[in-house]
């Protein structure tokens, strides 16, 4: 029994530090007047996400709108990210993307969500949702690549995006 307790010891203890990074999380929401189908109409064209995003200058993709296309964005002030259509729908107002690791994210393994729902009283509540890793998977990350930096970055994306997306639909 003593020879069991001891190796469970030994296993639960090496099994702690074999732990790599965690999942991290991103999950901003805004609420527009303007109506869902017209907050929609902006936010599902996988072309275009320069037309509302002030961090995007251009975009291009290779399938318009379609699962699977690949869009590049180039961002304002420099750098780019590879983003791939995985889903969507017009019936649920949603489309769900990810991102090559190694763009001008500090993430990896990166997967998100955008949805427009009707809001309680009128207009919509537009969810942008993230989950993904930062990009230094090391014990010990580099300055700007750790979970503080992804995390803010991811929000600041999400946040500076539906402000704007407000601003030009709710004139």
């Amino acid at each position: 029994m003593r020879l069991f307790a001891a190796l469970l010891a030994i296993v639960a203890s090496t099994t702690v530090f074999a732990h790599g990074p965690s999942r991290l999380k991103a999950n901003e929401t805004i609420t527009l007047k303007a109506s869902p189908d017209a907050v929609w109409a902006k936010v599902k064209d996988f072309t275009q996400l320069q037309s509302w995003h002030p961090a995007v200058e251009s975009s291009t993709a290779t399938a318009g709108s379609d699962v699977g296309s690949v869009r590049t964005l180039k961002i304002k002030g420099g750098g780019e990210v590879v983003e791939k259509l995985e889903a969507i729908s017009d019936a649920d107002r949603s489309l769900t993307y990810t991102a090559q690791d190694g763009g001008a994210l500090p993430v990896s393994k990166y997967k998100s969500t955008i949805s427009v729902k009707p809001a309680d009283g009128g207009g919509s509540t537009v969810e942008w949702k993230g989950v993904f890793f930062r990009a230094d998977a090391s014990e010990h990350p580099a300055a700007g690549k750790d979970d503080e930096a992804a995390t803010g970055t991811i929000k600041a994306v999400y946040t500076d995006g539906l402000k704007n997306l407000k601003a030009l639909l709710d004139k």
